[in-house]
């Protein structure tokens, strides 16, 4: 009887380890201020909700390329495949060309080595055109 216990709590230990976790997905919320001529910086903060909490962040970044001006983006959106609150950390791989005159609207998708994806949109304010590959990196305070 013991080794039949023995057997089935090894069974289930291993079954444990074998279920597949499960993805969540959460809002977010960034403020992103740019600016440069042919090397942009930027920089901001946001925050993610996920479990009926929120989880402020950092968001820093660089492009280079043709970058002139300034702007600032309000993105909103929504955060796939996370495994916690810490998977949101990383640095994230941006290309592409936009631009903004005024106020303008962007959209962005972006994904870490994690495999999280932001799929982000929103008003830019500012005047700036870029064609530049950069990155940003979000780190949760």
């Amino acid at each position: 009887m013991k080794k039949l216990v023995a057997v089935a709590a090894l069974l289930l230990g291993v079954a444990a380890f074998s279920a597949p976790s499960r993805a969540e997905t959460g809002s977010v919320a960034v403020v992103f201020t740019k600016g440069g001529f042919i090397v942009g910086v930027g920089g901001g903060e946001g925050v993610l909700h996920l479990r009926g909490k929120n989880y402020p962040f950092t968001v820093s970044g660089m492009s280079v390329g043709l970058t002139v001006g300034a702007s600032t983006t309000k993105f909103v959106g929504r955060a796939l495949n996370l495994r916690g609150p810490a998977s949101i950390e990383g640095s994230y791989a941006v290309g592409g060309a936009g631009g903004a005159v005024a106020a303008g609207a962007g959209a962005v998708q972006l994904q870490n080595a994690n495999g999280v994806i932001l799929q982000l949109s929103g008003p830019k304010v500012g005047a700036e055109v870029s064609a530049a590959v950069g990155g940003v990196t979000i780190r949760l305070k």
